[in-house]
């Protein structure tokens, strides 16, 4: 009996000297000249314990081992900020934090590994806009709002259809998703066609640089762009919601988005609606014909949020139109640089709408299971586009493209075991293509099905850190005609890490990467005239699958005043797919047809290699700067051929005025000369353009005004983008002033 209670009493001891040892983080959240935010998440990055903030703005995390670890703060519609904090035994810590609408960067992300986490601290650079940002800078597309961004350049055919170029990687090379789900359009594969996402309705934008072939699959070879909307992921009381208007002088832009949320009983009930619309833009040459567009956008959907499981459904559409300029002129695509816009008789649109039904759900909060977390998604996307020429005011249809995608995906989380974490799952679709009319590139519908496993672990040393994991991915392609070939491909991607802190807020960061892609459908399987290329494209379905090795190698510094983030990379891919420039005759000419150069897709090896520089820093309480640079290099190894309309070297400098709720943003953007040309492709000269952004915000406990506004290429500069398919037609747009007024209520 003595020993018995000799060994209670030790046990009781034990728990009281190791409950001693915890410690408790508490402290306030505010915005703008110390008003209180209720209901703002606090969350410990490392072990994703979270709460709450009360109606003062107060929160409390209590049990806390220790160990160092990042303290992140979120609420909708706001820059997040995160904080490093060493936590020893028993300690009784305080931290404030003061959020703002209007911010240079966001702090967290959710796209780079599966789960919230410090953009700081992820293994791959991340690119996080906000709100407030995406506001300043809004479009029809995202390309538009996204190419300032460091890494980052757009490839278009006119405003309307512009989509992301990520280090130079374009095309199927590059994943879009809407709350990281495949967005099911056709935009990959042609410069004229676009992505149907309204950029107002998304809180912020994510750009994952470099291999997501991880988590995401074969398309992210380059990188993904998520756009994530507002909503919540989790149950609150009342109403949220959103208004954004904007308006712009050189292209005639008036556009609105809204959306409320309203939560009951764990039951959140949501809706949003948006409308957008340009005219033609003014160059400083003259209006460029036919670059108007307008959107249309809505979604809605309830769900239910209990503590251990949750369900929602949404459905969205999005419904637009927009000019292609000088589409009726493709063939006349020079070398020459135009010193006045040519006119055009006959004008080509495109009309496309989508549809979508999601159904998104999970698990969590999971004890004495293998398993703290599942999350799964069903989704259905019903993609149609029409091409229009339109000539005396009369439409014609031309082409119709179909796309219809059913996908799904379920990732679980792991319960932490010692030093590792991870997550593992599978993800597929169900592809059907299909294209009717004039500019028919694929006869018979093409069945595209993929289906892949993956696996993303961590081991956190506190001060060193490795992840590593790995991907099996097959994809089937069933051509309808039974001239083309089917195909099938299955390939692994692979990768590991490490992040190591050098000292107080300073991290290296390195990552190797080997990635596989199957060809897409467009490239094994088209054969015709295609505008959007500026080429008359024969597909090859003997193509084999691209695999390649990276190397990416990042250092990083972080404190209250200073911020900066260098990237260098290096990619070589084997098997490499581009349009190869044809002459079958040999008389030394590219073979024309249909008045277009004729390119076939074949292969060779590649290499990309990079630089960037990301760096913030605050003089004063007032004052700041900021700086950015990126440089690529791309072309084919063995015959030393740049790839084409690969972005050139560029640099962005300005300055940060704050004085309470005004932020003031003047910069100057210069680009080099493109002379690393591709056969056919022409130079693009260096620019230097000036831009001043800013907003205002009013804030009061419940609700935030924010008063915006972006005065671009103040000089009038007459530049083009060398990543554009009509650069030599249609220069880049004037000077002009966009304003934008958003009101969020929580």
């Amino acid at each position: 009996m003595t020993k018995t209670f000799f060994l209670v009493a030790m046990f009781i001891g034990s728990a009281i000297s190791a409950f001693g040892q915890e410690a408790t983080i508490s402290g306030r959240v505010t915005y703008s000249q110390g008003v209180a935010l209720h209901d703002a998440t606090v969350q410990i990055v490392q072990t994703q314990r979270s709460t709450r903030t009360d109606e003062s703005g107060n929160y409390t995390l209590t049990g806390i081992a220790p160990g160092r670890y990042t303290i992140l703060v979120h609420l909708e519609g706001f820059a997040d900020a995160s904080r490093v904090v060493n936590v020893t035994a028993g300690s009784q810590l305080t931290y404030n934090f003061e959020l703002k609408i209007a911010s240079l960067k966001e702090e967290v992300t959710v796209t780079a590994a599966g789960t919230e986490q410090s953009v700081f601290d992820s293994f791959q650079t991340v690119n996080s806009v906000g709100g407030a940002r995406i506001t300043e800078k809004a479009s029809t597309s995202i390309g538009e709002v996204l190419e300032s961004e460091t890494g980052v350049a757009k490839r278009s055919f006119g405003p309307g259809s512009s989509r992301p170029i990520i280090r130079g990687f374009d095309g199927d090379r590059v994943l879009v998703l809407q709350d990281g789900v495949r967005v099911g359009s056709v935009g990959s594969q042609s410069g004229d066609h676009g992505e149907p996402i309204d950029p107002l309705a998304a809180e912020r934008i994510e750009v994952v640089k470099g291999p997501g072939t991880l988590l995401y699959g074969s398309n992210a070879i380059g990188g993904v762009v998520n756009v994530i909307g507002h909503h919540s992921d989790d149950y609150h009381d009342g109403f949220r919601g959103y208004f954004t208007g904007v308006a712009g002088t050189a292209d005639k832009q008036a556009g609105g988005s809204g959306g409320v949320e309203y939560g009951i009983r764990n039951w959140l009930f949501r809706g949003s609606f948006g409308a957008q619309r340009t005219g033609d833009y003014q160059s400083p040459i003259g209006r460029v014909p036919n670059s108007a567009s307008r959107s249309t956008t809505g979604s809605f959907g309830t769900g239910y949020y209990g503590d251990k499981a949750f369900f929602a459904g949404t459905y969205n559409f999005d419904i637009r139109r927009y000019g292609v300029p000088f589409a009726a002129l493709f063939e006349e695509h020079g070398d020459e640089e135009f010193g006045e816009l040519p006119e055009v008789d006959e004008e080509i649109d495109l009309r496309l709408r989508r549809h979508n039904f999601r159904f998104n759900g999970g698990f969590r909060n999971l004890e004495n299971t293998f398993i703290s977390g599942v999350n799964y998604n069903l989704d259905y996307t019903d993609y149609r586009h029409k091409e229009i020429e339109r000539a005396e005011g009369i439409d014609e249809v031309g082409t119709v493209f179909d796309n219809k995608i059913f996908s799904y995906r379920s990732v679980f989380e792991q319960q932490k075991y010692g030093k590792l974490t991870g997550r593992f799952g599978f993800e597929g679709f169900s592809r059907n293509y299909e294209i009717n009319g004039a500019e028919q590139l694929i006869d018979g519908e093409i069945k595209h099905n993929a289906f892949s496993v993956f696996a993303l672990e961590e081991l956190n040393f506190d001060r060193v850190k490795f992840q590593f994991g790995g991907r099996i991915e097959n994809n089937r392609y069933a051509a309808e005609n039974p001239e083309l070939l089917d195909r099938n491909f299955t390939g692994f991607s692979g990768g590991a890490g490490i992040n190591v802190g050098l000292w107080e807020g300073g991290t290296a960061v390195a990552n190797y990467t080997f990635s596989s892609r199957a060809p897409a459908l467009e490239e094994l399987y088209n054969n015709g005239p295609h505008i959007g290329t500026v080429t008359y494209e024969i597909g090859n379905d003997d193509l084999r699958r691209e695999t390649s090795h990276g190397i990416d190698f990042s250092l990083r510094h972080q404190s209250n005043r200073f911020r900066i983030i260098g990237d260098v990379y290096y990619y070589r891919i084997n098997n490499y797919v581009f349009l190869a420039p044809q002459d079958e005759d040999g008389d030394g000419e590219i073979d024309i047809e249909d008045g277009l150069p004729v390119g076939r897709y074949e292969q060779e090896d590649a290499s990309v290699i990079g630089a960037e520089l990301n760096a913030e820093v605050s003089f004063t309480k007032y004052l700041g700067a900021f700086a950015s640079l990126d440089t690529v290099r791309s072309k084919l190894v063995d015959r030393d051929i740049d790839l084409p309309r690969i972005p050139p070297s560029r640099a962005r400098l300005g300055l940060d005025f704050q004085y309470q709720g005004l932020s003031l943003r003047p910069e100057v953007v210069f680009a080099s000369a493109q002379e690393k040309l591709f056969p056919l492709e022409t130079r693009t000269a260096g620019y230097g353009i000036v831009n001043v952004g800013g907003s205002y915000t009013i804030g009061r406990q419940h609700v935030a005004h924010i008063f915006s506004f972006n005065a671009y290429n103040l000089t009038d500069k007459l530049y083009r983008n060398h990543t554009n398919f009509l650069k030599d037609l249609m220069p880049e747009i004037g000077r002009g002033v966009r304003f934008g007024y958003t009101v969020r209520f929580f």
